[in-house]
């Protein structure tokens, strides 16, 4: 299979931007199909499809449409079928249409506003400890709508929209801006990223693989033997392990177990992932064997302080992705990794802000998707929004720019872990709010900002999905295919993504819940969605002071990243790679560090032994690794649809 792209003036002059009119309704339809696909996931609790950052219900559908439907098209009529461009589009809309309807925002956000009135309890002492700070356009207040909506209402009864209607528009203004800024600051770092940089982008892969042409009617890719060979053996394993939940006579495939290590004080979880091993292929082999040792490293570090009793007196809930001391390490490497990148970028950032504040002709903006200039004054104009709702919801003004830098550290660092690293699946290190609550204190905050920060879980959590890493990739697969980037068409793809998504799984999720009863579609999201108020209380309830341990931690973090990041810089022979070290504080890491070590012995061994050439012919086994993974998840998915089956869980790890 070839290697190279397709020539740039291969493709019809009129889809030059990639946005023709049956670009644009293709990728409108698979953006509402990955939307409420990805809900019915969850619902029948089969493999959820919208998980993690690697958006599998983007790559399942649109495989669907390049493999089959977009043939199928070319059969009836030749202008009927989309080129290469046109399919990149659908692809972009596709992914960022992925990021919003389960752990993105949708499920995370409706559930979670109602939920502040539908599990009060005398036990719990909401009515008394967070009502009183519930703003009345924060969420539904007609108690009757809020109790169908858990449980079910009455054959026939319409939807209550007339009690969702305002606090939707209020959190829709929000989630909106929020992306639109996620947006603006991918326009900023992509130049330094692609071009100067240059980070490899992993995800982007296999939808380039998908869309290359050769003139006929079947993409290369789906003709290619090698591809298949790897595409066979996960989605043979996944399926046999399906088949189990049909028939218990089938044995149960069993890729994931665990070793107690440090007299039983933490475990390493031995597991095999698909995806991983797919997207790894591709990443550099200092940013893996970073990864593996780093982890190694950290699980060795708390397993010390385990055995010595060496522990952060948790005084707050809430760290959940990572033991607390990790946690805050993770966190301060995050962002000295973070202002350090920026640092890197500095001249670059230099050109962007002389071309948005004094017109500089000097530096061209015009491949750019939006102007510099639209970017700059956008983000600051979306921050400032962003912090006005913030306030109005009871944040205290004072904690707002804290914690917008911590929530965009956030997305910016995991964004570039996704583009440098090729992870599948993320985390955050500690969650955002309970890094608030740790760095200032629950008395600082106040009773107020308490419940209003409790409310933030509607929209960040563990930072798994987002629409920024999804942006970044989609700006570095447009800039494959187009010397000058889709401009603003590609903006505007983008927008009706996510605006078709968020309409579209947000009816879908309520139309299901007054029919069914929401505790009874997914318990995770439903019934955990009291979570967030259940750590409010214990907040209000116990208050505590800063906790100065977790700022020693976050401190040490900070600067053994600064120390990695200095030894990167200045010695050619340091072996290890700095993004390592804050993957590796997050729990995440200990599902994929098996398959990041696999990857990283085997790339070694063929780069030494088979040089560039035998690394490229052998590139398509593992794209169809991934390919594979996806098509058992999706398959599976609609087979469970159409028999009733709940539960049938295939792991994308």
């Amino acid at each position: 299979m070839s290697q190279q792209p397709a020539p740039r003036d291969s493709e019809p002059p009129t889809a030059s931007s990639g946005l023709s009119c049956k670009a644009f309704f293709w990728g409108c339809v698979l953006s509402l199909g990955a939307a409420i696909g990805a809900l019915h996931s969850t619902f029948i609790n089969a493999s959820w499809m919208a998980l993690n950052i690697s958006v599998p219900i983007a790559f399942f559908v649109f495989a669907l449409f390049a493999g089959l439907v977009n043939p199928l098209l070319g059969l009836v009529h030749q202008r009927l079928m989309l080129r290469r461009a046109e399919l990149g589009i659908v692809f972009i809309m596709a992914m960022m249409a992925a990021t919003v309807p389960t752990e993105g925002y949708v499920e995370h956000m409706v559930p979670k506003i109602a939920s502040v009135f539908y599990y009060v309890t005398p036990e719990n002492d909401w009515v008394d400890l967070i009502h009183p700070y519930m703003k009345g356009w924060f969420a539904p207040m007609d108690g009757e709508a809020v109790q169908h909506f858990f449980e079910g209402s009455p054959a026939g009864t319409p939807i209550p929209w007339g009690a969702w209607l305002q606090p939707l528009c209020y959190w829709a203004l929000f989630f909106l801006t929020l992306c639109f800024v996620m947006v603006c600051t991918m326009v900023i770092l992509r130049r330094q990223w692609i071009d100067h940089e240059r980070l490899v982008y992993p995800l982007v892969k296999l939808p380039l693989e998908m869309i290359e042409e050769d003139g006929s009617l079947m993409r290369p890719f789906f003709r290619n033997p090698v591809m298949w060979l790897g595409f066979s053996i996960p989605f043979a394993l996944l399926s046999l392990d399906s088949l189990h939940s049909y028939y218990n006579f089938i044995p149960a495939i069993v890729l994931d177990t665990s070793i107690p290590v440090f007299r039983d004080q933490v475990s390493l979880r031995l597991a095999l992932s698909f995806m991983t091993l797919g997207f790894a292929y591709f990443v550099n082999l200092q940013v893996l064997l970073s990864i593996w040792v780093f982890f190694l490293l950290t699980t060795a570090q708390q397993g010390l302080f385990s055995v010595l009793g060496i522990a952060m007196i948790e005084r707050l809930t809430g760290y959940a992705t990572s033991e607390a001391i990790a946690a805050h390490e993770g966190m301060g490497a995050l962002i000295a990794f973070v202002l350090f990148s920026l640092w890197v970028g500095r001249d670059h950032l230099r050109a962007v802000c002389r071309k948005a504040f004094l017109g500089d002709a000097a530096v061209d903006d015009s491949g750019e998707m939006l102007s510099y200039r639209t970017a700059v004054f956008g983000t600051i104009i979306g921050l400032a929004i962003l912090g006005a709702w913030l306030t109005l919801s009871g944040l205290p003004g004072w904690l707002v720019p804290w914690f917008l830098f911590v929530v965009f550290v956030l997305f910016v660092g995991l964004s570039r872990f996704v583009a440098e690293a090729g992870l599948a699946t993320i985390r955050a290190p500690i969650y955002p709010q309970a890094f608030m609550t740790s760095t200032v204190g629950t008395t600082a905050i106040g009773a107020e900002g308490l419940a209003a920060l409790g409310m933030t879980y509607a929209w960040i959590l563990k930072v798994r999905i987002f629409a920024m890493a999804a942006c970044a990739n989609g700006l570095k697969l447009d800039g494959e295919l187009h010397a000058q980037g889709g401009g603003a068409r590609l903006f505007w793809a983008m927008v009706w993504a996510v605006v078709i998504s968020l309409v579209g799984s947000t009816w879908y999720l309520l139309r299901q819940a007054y029919t069914y009863g929401g505790i009874n579609l997914n318990q995770y999201f439903f019934v955990g969605s009291q979570k967030p108020f259940q750590d409010v209380a214990g907040w209000i309830a116990n208050p505590m002071a800063v906790n100065w341990e977790g700022w020693f931690y976050v401190t040490v973090g900070g600067g053994v990243m600064v120390l990695l990041m200095l030894a990167r810089h200045y010695f050619l022979w340091w072996p290890l790679h700095p993004v390592g070290f804050p993957i590796a504080t997050t729990w995440v890491t200990n599902q994929i560090w098996v398959s990041v070590l696999l990857v990283w012995f085997f790339k070694s061994v063929v780069l030494k032994y088979g040089g560039p050439g035998l690394y490229r012919r052998i590139q398509p086994f593992f794209l169809g690794l991934v390919l594979g993974n996806v098509a058992a998840g999706g398959a599976w998915f609609l087979i469970d649809s159409s028999t009733g089956m709940q539960g049938n869980i295939l792991v994308y790890f």
